[in-house]
C-alpha cells in the first residue's frame, strides 16, 4: 500500500464536516464574497498543510528519485483504485457544496469545487512520482478522474446526485496475520485492510421513477469487495517461505438509504445525515462470488 488511506479520508471527512457546519445557514442566492473567501482560504490552507505534512513526515523517510511512473493496476484486486474513486467523489461533492453555500454559480461550482478531490489526490500522486519507493500511478490518476467525473456528470445530466458512491467496512481475520500492513485495531483496519472494505454505487429509486410510490429515501446498491489479500500481489514471501493467498472478488446487491432524502426541519439532523450519507447502511445483502456462488447475509457491513 503506497500510503495509508487515512490521509485521504481524514481530509475528506474533516473538510466535509466543516462544510456541513456552514450548511446551518441558508446558501446565498448571489455571490457572497466573504463566504467564498472563507471557503477558498480554508480549503487551500488545509490541503496545502496536508501536502506539506506528507512531504516532510512521510516521504522524507524514503529516498527521492527522478519523476517516474509505475503500473500497479493488478494490486489489491483494484480495491485501492476504488478507494481513490470514493475519495475523489466525496471531496468533489464537498467542494461543490461549499461553493454553493457561497453563492457561486453552478458552472464554477463544478469547475472549481467538484474538482477539489481530483486536484488534491493528483498532487499526492505527483509526490509519489518523485519517491523511489513508489511512483506516479496512471491507474490512480484514472480513478481520481472517475470519482470527480461521477459527481460532475450527474450534476450536468440530472442536476442532482442520483447515484452515490459509498463505503462500508467489517473486520476480518486477515489483519491479524499482517497487522503492520493491514492495520492493528478497528480504526487502522478500516483504513488499511482491503479485505473488509466494500465500495458501493447506491442508486435512489425515486429519482429514476418520480411518479412511483417508492419512498424518496430508498436506494438500491451494488457493491464490490475482495478477500484473501495479505499483500498487493499474488505472491508473498515471509522468512523465505512462499505464502499462498486465496484471493477472490466479491459482488453484492443490497438495499440502502439516501439519508439526505429524509425530510426534517432540524438543521442538526440534516448535518448528521449529510456526513453519514457516505457510509452504506447495513441491510440484508446478497453476495456473489465465482467459487461460492450466492450467499445471503442477514445484515452486511
Amino acid at each position: 500500500m503506497k500510503y495509508s488511506l487515512f490521509f485521504i479520508l481524514f481530509i475528506c471527512f474533516s473538510l466535509f464536516a466543516f462544510s456541513q457546519q456552514i450548511s446551518f445557514f441558508k446558501p446565498s442566492d448571489t455571490l457572497n464574497t466573504k463566504r467564498r473567501n472563507t471557503v477558498v482560504i480554508t480549503e487551500a490552507a488545509v490541503g496545502g498543510l496536508t501536502l506539506l505534512a506528507l512531504n516532510q513526515l512521510w516521504y522524507a523517510d524514503y529516498k527521492r528519485s527522478k519523476f517516474h511512473t509505475i503500473d500497479d493496476n493488478s494490486e489489491w484486486l483494484q480495491m485501492d483504485k476504488l478507494g481513490h474513486v470514493f475519495s475523489a467523489y466525496q471531496l468533489g461533492k464537498l467542494g461543490a457544496k461549499s461553493l454553493r453555500w457561497s453563492g457561486v454559480n453552478e458552472k464554477n461550482q463544478l469547475l472549481y469545487g467538484a474538482t477539489l478531490g481530483f486536484s488534491f489526490l493528483t498532487a499526492v500522486e505527483v509526490l509519489d512520482g518523485f519517491s523511489n519507493e513508489w511512483g506516479f500511478s496512471w491507474g490512480d490518476f484514472a480513478a481520481n478522474t472517475t470519482g470527480a467525473g461521477l459527481y460532475i456528470g450527474q450534476e450536468l445530466l440530472w442536476k442532482e446526485q442520483r447515484i452515490l458512491v459509498k463505503y462500508s467496512f467489517h473486520r476480518t481475520e486477515f489483519a491479524s496475520s499482517r497487522p503492520e500492513k493491514l492495520g492493528n485495531g478497528l480504526l487502522e483496519e478500516s483504513l488499511k485492510d482491503y479485505n473488509g472494505q466494500t465500495y458501493w454505487l447506491s442508486a435512489n429509486v425515486h429519482s429514476f421513477f418520480k411518479n412511483s410510490n417508492v419512498p424518496k429515501w430508498l436506494n438500491v446498491a451494488v457493491g464490490y469487495g475482495g478477500e484473501g489479500m495479505l499483500s498487493g500481489n499474488n505472491s508473498l514471501i515471509v522468512n523465505d517461505v512462499l505464502i499462498v493467498q486465496n484471493r477472490r472478488r466479491q459482488f453484492y446487491l443490497s438495499l440502502d438509504l439516501d439519508l439526505t432524502k429524509i425530510e426534517t426541519k432540524s438543521h442538526t439532523l440534516k448535518t448528521i445525515f449529510s456526513i453519514f450519507n457516505a457510509i452504506k447502511i447495513p441491510f440484508p445483502t446478497l453476495e456473489f462470488t465465482h467459487k461460492n456462488g450466492v450467499k445471503f447475509h442477514s445484515v452486511y457491513f
